[in-house]
């Protein structure tokens, strides 16, 4: 199917447009009908991507299902995906049915909620299927919106601060990414991103007021993408929307916010940052790499400090993604392939233990850790399905969580020992507070009166979280399900970025001699 990326970036949107134009009324119908509807779209979305998936030959390094046609002044609507990209598309398409039936008990403003949640797919699939670089601004910024609406309408008390705070921390960095991008079009003349990815950007040193800038425009350009993935992503100290968010944002945004929004600083990284300025990715790896081991170590210490439930999977959330930037800018095979590994895992780990969160607020009403204690008391299956997924978060062998951590700490060690040893300490904060949390929680006698008629999952509920276990599990036994996928890709990758930073150092011995 030539179009195959465009049906499936584009179905969610369509259904969309067709619940903005042919749904009307707001009575419990209506509502149902938005719900089912919203369902069917992510479903159909999902069920075609595997087309993708299917299709995809993991021994072709290059891009695939490309698609290409002139579209507006000059520029290209242009498609495709490659090892690195295809697995996050399925990531997205995997979750966004669970999420909507995360969200089955809304009541306000139902169809709108629901669209909001279609365009945010279309967006973010957008990003990662787009090889265009105007194209990739559009969808990557466009994503704000939807959800900047999902905080600041359906979320709780405080949502018009998140939201705001969302946007502008978001859009401030994407800014500085546009300005670079002008300038990579100005030097390579295509906005292109193949094309980009074989052109050599200047990495003369040369003064900057007064300051020797070593790399050259490939530093300025590198420092202007990481403004804005880095606060996406997002990494310590420009994390700090990211609590608020989530803690404001109800549960089904909190678990796309989790899940997906935060790799696509991550996949920027490995699709920009590394590819296009290889040589000032090597000059300011590690600076990244003890950026990621703060982060690590402080925002898990936080974490332990929290009362609020939500709060403290959102440091957790940030502490994570110090292992994938780390093992990003690691720059070799076992940290590439452990940072992707450990963006995919993630997705399903965060966004359960988000759920997890959303079903008893649904029933209590509050995220305090200290309004609980002794649910296994009424509610067993839940504490398994918690317990699983603490142990995942923590990095249990046999989870999904524990293959992403090691492989990740095994290419951060080869690059920085000694950041590989503050990491490591992580994993030791990480058990401290995942299972303080699901002590309090879950753990102990059933003391409190309110909660004595608390009632366990229900059917959708338990379905909701069956897929979750499933791959949890799955790509804990069988990594190869993933590594085989990526791992070409990521070798492509690093090929191309060692032969450009051994050119420039052989530029450089030669003109000191």
């Amino acid at each position: 199917m030539d179009n195959l990326l465009s049906i499936v970036t584009f179905i969610p949107a369509l259904g969309a447009l067709i619940l903005a134009l042919f749904l009307r009324g707001d009575d419990e119908a209506a509502q149902g009908n938005a719900k089912w509807l919203a369902l069917i779209a992510t479903s159909a979305t999902f069920l075609v991507s595997l087309f993708v998936l299917f299709g995809f030959d993991p021994t072709d390094t290059g891009f695939q299902f490309v698609e290409e046609r002139d579209w507006m002044m000059g520029l290209k609507y242009k498609l495709g995906v490659d090892g690195i990209s295809v697995l996050f598309v399925m990531l997205t398409t995997f979750l966004m049915p669970i999420t909507i039936l995360a969200c089955w008990d809304v009541k306000h403003r139902v169809k709108d909620y629901m669209i909001a949640f279609l365009l945010l797919e279309t967006m973010m699939l957008g990003v990662f299927v787009a090889l265009d670089l105007i194209l990739f601004y559009l969808f990557f910024e466009a994503g704000l919106i939807p959800m900047f609406l999902i905080i600041g309408i359906w979320g709780g008390a405080e949502r018009i601060y998140a939201s705001f705070k969302f946007f502008l921390y978001t859009f401030f960095g994407s800014v500085l990414m546009l300005v670079a991008m002008v300038a990579m079009f100005v030097d390579a003349g295509s906005t292109d991103i193949p094309t980009l990815l074989a052109h050599n950007f200047g990495s003369s040193t040369f003064s900057l007021l007064g300051i020797q800038v070593v790399g050259g425009m490939q530093t300025v350009m590198w420092l202007a993408f990481f403004a804005s993935f880095a606060v996406k992503l997002p990494m310590w100290p420009v994390h700090t929307w990211l609590p608020d968010a989530h803690v404001q944002a109800p549960t089904a945004g909190s678990v796309v916010l989790a899940a997906i929004l935060l790799k696509l600083g991550g996949y920027g990284f490995l699709r920009f940052s590394l590819p296009m300025f290889p040589v000032a990715s090597e000059i300011m790896a590690p600076l990244v790499l003890w950026l990621s081991a703060i982060a690590i170590v402080y925002t898990s210490l936080v974490a332990l400090a929290q009362t609020d439930m939500k709060k403290l999977i959102a440091y957790s959330s940030v502490a994570h993604m110090g292992y994938v930037t780390a093992g990003i800018f690691s720059m070799n095979q076992q940290g590439i392939d452990g940072a992707i590994f450990q963006m995919l895992s993630h997705g399903f780990i965060s966004g359960a233990l988000f759920l997890c969160v959303g079903v008893i607020y649904d029933r209590m009403h509050t995220r305090e850790i200290d309004a609980y204690g002794g649910l296994v008391n009424r509610m067993p299956a839940y504490a398994m399905i918690f317990m699983l997924f603490t142990m995942a978060n923590v990095g249990l062998p046999g989870t999904s969580g524990f293959v992403g951590e090691f492989l990740t700490l095994v290419g951060v060690f080869q690059a920085n020992t000694w950041v590989a040893v503050v990491a490591t300490s992580g994993v030791v904060l990480s058990a401290a507070y995942a299972l303080w949390l699901y002590r309090r929680v879950v753990m102990g006698d059933l003391i409190k009166e309110s909660l004595r008629s608390i009632t366990d999952m229900t059917t959708r509920e338990r379905a909701i979280f069956a897929p979750l276990v499933v791959m949890t599990i799955l790509l804990g036994i069988f990594p190869g399900l993933v590594l085989d996928i990526i791992s070409p890709s990521v070798g492509h990758l690093i090929g191309g970025v060692e032969t450009a930073q051994g050119a420039f150092h052989a530029a450089s011995q030669t003109a000191q001699n």
